[in-house]
């Protein structure tokens, strides 16, 4: 019992020591085009790593699009977030404010993921010449469906704009800058003449090479639009994973475009990948990482008979483990199993992984979230939450 004392009173001092402290927020004017609007930026900030968002939310002119055009929630989470946190590099939390995209909208980006059209196939489906608009390559009109779709796969699964906002010298907010992430696909899914789904698997230089050249064209396209013509844009070219995946893709590269250039002088690399843990991948590629967790999976399995299975999703920036994700499912027997489980695991937790990397621990039943522990790098004491 008094063990329980002391961990809820760790608990609360963390809590407290966390706790925002909110001051007033700041009242601002939006300048859009030649409007000019009321608007509140919320002064505290929950991390360095995550923008304000000015008030009233406005949402994004293509909201939802995203989910329909990704393989899975995960690549859906990633491709939002990393974008932030590439934006970032340019456009710092401390001096913008995030918006979702207010210039493309659910029909353009729409009309820019089809295919492009032939003479022949704009004639025959009544369309002007002004909306063969499609960033993916023409579909032949030779040879089988399987010879078509092998020959020219679908490329580009979707676009997504985030939008920046800084304060002028008239201390009014306008817009900062763009930031522009073009998801890419590494398997193309069709189907056969009879219905049988089939995929075609694209090489990552052909993905690199064809984002590349999409990039060029949506820049140029952006640059007609009258509020983008004279803001620096970002791009950055994001490759997800297959649909039976369970780890999320990633992003590849990025260029930062001045304000009122229309061209790409050149491309970072960006070197970020997610590995399962275990997986021979992580083993060939990173197998210290790879010992460390499969040690503590070891003393999990050695001394709880429940456990059911400890997965990993290793997330790394430049060959280096940044946050490690790790789901535990357990069968429990009462509350009292769920307490002495966390409490273990968060022992093992402190013990086996370095303290420069963030570990999340989720700790789950058949009945749902059971607990969770949390250790941000650096911090002696790790964030633990058993569920009521």
């Amino acid at each position: 019992m008094k063990k329980i004392a002391v961990l809820f009173s760790v608990f609360m001092l963390i809590l407290s020591a966390c706790a925002p402290k909110f001051e007033q927020e700041e009242e601002i004017v939006q300048q859009t085009d030649n409007k000019q609007q009321k608007a509140i930026i919320p002064k505290y900030n929950i991390s360095d790593s995550y923008y304000r968002t000015i008030l009233p939310f406005k949402p994004g002119e293509a909201r939802g699009l995203v989910v329909e055009n990704l393989n899975t929630r995960l690549d859906v989470d990633e491709f939002e977030s990393g974008l932030m946190r590439l934006a970032q590099e340019r456009f710092s939390p401390n001096d913008y404010v995030f918006q979702e995209g207010q210039y493309l909208n659910k029909k353009t980006i729409e009309s820019w993921l089809k295919r492009k059209l032939t003479k022949e196939q704009l004639k025959a489906q009544k369309m002007d010449e002004s909306e063969n608009v499609g960033l993916n390559p023409i579909m032949s009109d030779e040879g089988t469906n399987e010879e078509k779709n092998k020959k020219s796969p679908i490329y580009l699964a979707h676009i997504m704009e985030h939008d920046y906002l800084v304060k002028n010298n008239d201390e009014k907010v306008q817009l900062g800058g763009v930031v522009i992430g073009l998801a890419m696909n590494s398997v193309h899914y069709y189907q056969t003449e009879e219905g049988y789904p089939r995929e075609v698997e694209i090489e990552d230089k052909v993905i690199e090479r064809e984002g590349k050249r999409i990039a060029a064209e949506v820049l140029s396209r952006l640059r007609k639009i009258k509020e983008l013509r004279e803001v620096p844009i970002t791009i950055a070219l994001f490759k997800q994973q297959p649909a039976t995946s369970i780890i999320p893709g990633h992003f590849f590269a990025v260029t930062h475009v001045d304000k009122g250039s229309s061209s790409i002088d050149d491309w970072e690399d960006v070197n970020e990948q997610y590995y399962l843990f275990p997986s021979d991948e992580a083993e060939k590629n990173h197998r210290e990482d790879m010992m460390k967790f499969n040690n503590f999976k070891s003393d999990i399995d050695e001394f709880f008979p429940n456990y059911t299975g400890v997965i990993g999703k290793a997330f790394y920036r430049d060959d280096q483990l940044q946050q490690l994700t790790i789901n535990i499912p357990m069968q429990f027997y009462g509350k009292a199993e769920v307490i002495g489980f966390t409490q273990y695991v968060t022992g093992l937790v402190m013990e086996h992984f370095p303290d420069y990397i963030n570990v999340n621990v989720y700790i789950s039943s058949v009945s749902g979230p059971e607990s969770l522990i949390i250790r941000k790098a650096n911090e002696e004491q790790p964030f633990v939450h058993i569920y009521q």
